[in-house]
């Protein structure tokens, strides 16, 4: 059984290289998962999601470049 982890919002930028700002903003346009709700004021994202997010980035750059 795989163990799901829950990044919070500093591990997420680490991750994926953004800031907090352009985390919320990339949010509010659909372009960057949502977090979850811990309660309260906390959230964190799941990393199994975040990781794809990073894959599909990935993926996108290399079909960009091939089309070039």
């Amino acid at each position: 059984m795989t163990t799901k982890r829950l990044l919070r919002r500093s591990e997420v930028q680490h991750l994926t290289g953004l800031s907090r700002s352009c985390i919320y903003a990339r949010m509010s346009r659909d372009e960057f998962p949502k977090p979850i709700s811990l309660g309260g004021r906390l959230v964190a994202w799941d990393s199994e999601v975040i990781q794809q997010w990073i894959a599909d980035r990935i993926a996108e750059s290399t079909s960009n470049d091939n089309a070039a």
